[in-house]
């Protein structure tokens, strides 16, 4: 049966219908699979920045003006980018049939899965961004 409203129960079928939940470890390890599969997602967006930027993801941010900002390794780094861009955008989308499965603890573990994987990968480096555009030496 296809919900069309969130509901709660440990009986789920996610993304293929050999992907069934019939008990509360199938269930737990199901929701363990989207949070860690979402906070995945955060991390390919943080290396996927890092590479349009022409830095490793293990750099720490020069702070130099952004037109003077390397874009990369030519070529190199637009096939990267480009692959990085294809994988991220599956992943995305994979999340995204999973919430569609209206269950409410799937819907949670993504929810929880992003917010960890933002707070461990990119939280501290949208921080810094922030602090370097916000300071204008206008006169």
């Amino acid at each position: 049966m296809m919900h069309m409203t969130f509901y709660w129960s440990r009986q789920v079928t996610l993304l293929f219908t050999s992907w069934r939940t019939d008990s509360w470890p199938s269930y737990a390890l199901t929701l363990l699979a989207c949070v860690l599969a979402s906070a995945f997602y955060q991390y390919l967006e943080y290396v996927r920045y890092r590479v349009r930027r022409g830095r490793k993801p293990t750099e720490v941010m020069a702070e130099e003006p952004f037109l003077l900002r390397s874009k990369g390794a030519g070529m190199v780094g637009k096939i990267a980018g480009g692959v990085l861009f294809g994988l991220s955008s599956a992943l995305g989308y994979l999340l995204m049939l999973a919430v569609m499965s209206f269950n409410g603890g799937v819907f949670l573990a993504v929810i929880l899965g992003l917010t960890v994987g933002y707070l461990v990968f990119r939280g501290e480096d949208d921080d810094q961004t922030a602090g370097l555009n916000s300071t204008c030496a206008c006169a």
